[in-house]
């Protein structure tokens, strides 16, 4: 039987937006200490909203993952927040803007959430300031070490009709997973383009950061957050960032 509960997860291929859960076994995070962090919001309709986390990586463009763009959202108006601590305050540090179009990577496929990428370019360009900085992309096909430490933050939503305990910022540290967990849970892990983080024996490093979330390992960008098991425990799987540096110079060159 323990083979068949090992096996059992794979049934749950669930984006982390699907529930956007919070982070689990974290902490607070200091506020504005990620003043890359971007908080997206599209709105589905007069009662619905879904919600993700996002990153600045230019002054006009924020990158999130794909699957956050539900089937059927098409031209729902999406914004983008910057320089949030606490999502439940109108702080002065923030700016709201609209998002002018979104760009999906052309080969995100919702089943195997393969290419689970998406840029979003901004109506207005963001101000710089102590809140609100882009972070540094990895160099092309930069791979992380085994065993690399890394850290993963997002607003701690815990579901769609539950009250929303923590609207303040919240950040979990991980480090990297060996590739065989992932394909032990995942049947459609693919090493090249996705990487494998959280600890399966600590529960502290277990999560559901908000989907479109950043992974930073030593001050660049190297993980979309992506999808994991339904019982949040580790292993997570994200976009692996340095598999996709061509495809986003290409499309933030300057139109």
């Amino acid at each position: 039987t323990m083979l068949l509960l090992l096996l059992l997860p794979t049934a749950f291929l669930l984006p982390l937006g699907a529930q956007a859960g919070d982070i689990i076994g974290g902490r607070e995070a200091r506020p504005h200490s990620r003043p890359y962090m971007a908080f997206v919001e599209t709105k589905m309709g007069p009662e619905s909203t879904t919600e993700c986390g996002g990153f600045l990586v230019r002054e006009d463009f924020v990158l999130t993952a794909a699957h956050c763009d539900e089937e059927g959202s098409g031209d729902a108006p999406t914004v983008v927040i910057l320089g949030a601590h606490d999502l439940n305050q109108k702080e002065r540090t923030q700016q709201e803007i609209q998002v002018r179009r979104k760009i999906p990577h052309e080969d995100f496929d919702r089943t195997t959430l393969e290419n689970d990428i998406m840029l979003l370019q901004l109506e207005l360009r963001a101000e710089w300031n102590n809140a609100v900085k882009p972070i540094r992309l990895p160099p092309a096909n930069f791979l992380l070490k085994p065993e690399a430490t890394c850290s993963v933050a997002g607003w701690g939503r815990t579901g769609v009709h539950m009250v929303r305990p923590a609207t303040k910022l919240q950040e979990v540290t991980l480090k990297m997973a060996d590739d065989k967990q992932c394909e032990l849970f995942f049947d459609s892990f693919n090493r090249t383009s996705m990487v494998c983080m959280g600890n399966i024996k600590t529960k502290q490093s277990s999560f559901k950061g908000d989907s479109g979330g950043l992974l930073v390992c030593n001050g660049l960008a190297q993980g979309i957050v992506s999808y994991g098991k339904d019982s949040g425990l580790p292993p997570a799987v994200y976009t692996r960032m340095s598999a996709f540096i061509p495809w986003l110079r290409k499309k933030m060159g300057r139109e």
